[in-house]
């Protein structure tokens, strides 16, 4: 795992190798953040990482200067080694042990970049309940951006505020900003529909 630009460019970080993560290829990664680069001065970015596994995409922000990150997923050892790395590299890294999903339901701060790496065999209502709670709960902030990283199984398109999606090998980014013309009212509903599908 290597981090890509910024001021730790170029560091490799090697995670235990018995946390059941799937990170984001160091390819797939650096494509992402050449796009992210096109929008936004990293500088100084409110980052949430959901289901954050190693830490990869966080440190990648933290190292380009993105602070604070706030660093979310529910295994203990995932959230352990993101600990440690954040203090080893003295980066604004919080890393909460949460099921992101309780999280995002209970959470009072907004942010620049929301970032997500759902387990890619999750079913196509846990994908769009995320994004749904986002927009719902108002956690983006105006010209902010949000990142679903998921498998060509999963679609994504037909979600308000969807923007654009791209492709790295077997991965998928959809990227999602507040451009929709839904009311509070109709992202309810399309809330409480995925939360129903899901439980059902």
């Amino acid at each position: 795992m290597r981090i890509i630009s910024g001021k730790y460019k170029g560091r490799r970080i090697f995670p235990p190798k018995n946390l059941p993560v799937r990170p984001t290829t160091d390819m797939s990664k650096e494509a992402l953040f050449n796009v992210l680069n096109n929008h936004f001065s990293f500088d100084g970015l409110k980052v949430l990482d959901l289901f954050a596994g190693t830490g990869n995409i966080s440190y990648e922000f933290a190292s380009r200067g993105s602070a604070p990150i706030t660093s979310v997923d529910g295994d203990f050892g995932c959230v352990k080694f993101v600990k440690q790395v954040a203090s080893e590299y003295d980066f604004d890294i919080a890393a909460t042990k949460s099921d992101v999903y309780k999280f995002l339901d209970n959470c009072k701060t907004s942010y620049d970049i929301i970032f997500a790496d759902p387990p890619y065999g999750l079913d196509q209502t846990a994908f769009e309940k995320i994004v749904l709670t986002v927009f719902e709960r108002e956690l983006l902030n105006e010209d902010g951006m949000m990142i679903i990283e998921h498998s060509k199984y999963t679609k994504m398109e037909h979600l308000s505020n969807f923007s654009f999606q791209k492709s790295y090998g077997g991965s998928f980014f959809s990227f999602f900003e507040l451009n929709s013309t839904d009311d509070e009212e109709e992202l309810t509903i399309k809330l409480n529909k995925a939360t129903e599908d899901d439980e059902g």
